[in-house]
């Protein structure tokens, strides 16, 4: 029964945090304005420096967090990190500057490296019957939360700019109190390590896989892919809102929908087309839907247009998961953890670049006095990157093909 409740607790913390990451994007048009950007272009840099210091702090603090806990116990990292993150929402609330607001989402990214720790806890606690279920259980969670984040969001911000902090404020704070008498700690005394130098260094292992046979290729390119994916959770409220300018409740619903249609077609779609087509075939499929989206992104102007092409951008989002299951075929079972922790690495670094970038690009393109008028330019950009990964891509294809 303890099992049972600690579960829970780590189940709910888990999609309080995809809830804090998607929660921000539908109102950072209206956030933006409030600390005082002049326009949708403005709003969009500021908002892109916001996204980037969160993905910067998950990045460089996710090994040391996760070498702290295996130091010093799960229980207290996670109970720490709930409370920062209440803090955090706090902050968010109350903050008028644009400064506060980065301080907070500094906060948050720190918080929100508990991921490793949480998964962590459940392999503690699982037997090797259940574990393979129970991370199953991780990822809904996570993935929920990170759907149902804008929705949230959206629509809380109907009431006041400020009520979903408020309301991930106590939610997290409940949750703290909840973990108080729920959680016990799952790492024992004589099963911990001592905290290691190698512990601060995130890029370390990234340099270890690049370094295995024929993995560096397939490597370079699935980032260029999660680099041009970030397009979506970066901009879509401002380019939604400088188009069709529409409300953070109508963004957050259609972000939701979005990440709805890309969990439909993860779960249940990929799994079909890659018994009917194979891997390599599946992934070219995808890669045909991503720079196909990305073009009638970057051009339209018909919201109706658009409705309809985020069933093809969904389909697009099966190329990540495709290329990571190519390359964890192509390396040994006792290199599978490194591969998988290189390749969320390499996400979050695309995460910190990305919208430095593509923000970049849209306020070029959006800003009142631009000479060429084009928001969707960034999308536009990054159909020419998966574009120009198509030729490499293809010298991936197996002999039998």
């Amino acid at each position: 029964m303890h099992n049972k409740l600690a579960t829970r607790f780590i189940l709910a913390t888990l999609f309080l945090d995809a809830v804090g990451i998607g929660i921000v994007f539908p109102i950072m048009p209206d956030l933006m304005e409030r600390v005082g950007a002049d326009s949708t272009a403005d709003g969009a840099i500021w908002g892109g420096i916001l996204m980037a210091a969160y993905a910067a702090m998950q990045f460089l603090f996710s090994p040391i967090i996760g070498g702290i806990s295996d130091s010093v116990g799960r229980r207290p990292v996670l109970l720490l990190a709930l409370v920062a993150l209440t803090v955090d929402y706090v902050i968010m609330a109350l903050a008028t500057t644009f400064w506060w607001l980065l301080i907070g989402r500094v906060l948050a990214g720190i918080a929100g490296a508990t991921y490793i720790t949480a998964t962590a806890y459940i392999a503690d606690i699982s037997s090797k019957q259940d574990r393979a279920a129970n991370f199953g259980l991780v990822g809904a969670a996570f993935g929920v939360g990170f759907v149902l984040g804008p929705a949230i969001g959206g629509l809380a911000a109907g009431w006041h700019i400020t009520a979903p902090f408020w309301l991930a404020a106590a939610l997290a704070g409940i949750n703290v109190a909840f973990g108080l008498f729920v959680l016990p700690e799952s790492l024992a005394p004589g099963k911990r390590r001592a905290f290691r130098r190698r512990d601060l260094n995130p890029f370390g292992s990234i340099l270890d896989a690049l370094k295995l046979p024929g993995l560096a290729l397939p490597l370079v390119l699935l980032f260029l892919v999660e680099f041009a994916n970030m397009v979506y959770p970066v901009l879509w409220s401002f380019w939604t809102r400088e188009l069709f300018g529409w409300s953070a409740a109508f963004i957050g619903l259609t972000l939701a929908a979005y990440g709805a249609s890309v969990a439909f077609t993860q779960g249940v779609v990929l799994r079909h087309l890659i018994a009917r087509l194979g891997e390599w075939r599946t992934l070219m499929f995808a890669l045909v839907c991503a720079v196909l989206a990305f073009v009638v992104f970057g051009l339209t102007a018909s919201a109706w247009v658009m409705f309809t092409f985020i069933l093809v951008a969904a389909l697009a989002d099966m190329a990540p998961p495709t290329v990571t299951a190519m390359m964890s075929n192509m390396v040994a079972e006792d290199r599978q953890g490194l591969l998988q922790g290189v390749i969320a690495s390499l996400g979050s670094v695309a995460a910190v670049i990305a919208p430095m970038i593509v923000t970049g690009v849209f306020q070029r393109f959006a800003a009142p006095d631009t000479a060429v008028y084009l928001p969707g330019a960034p999308f536009l950009m990054a159909g020419l990157i998966v574009l120009a990964t198509l030729p490499f891509f293809w010298r991936l294809r197996p002999a039998s093909t």
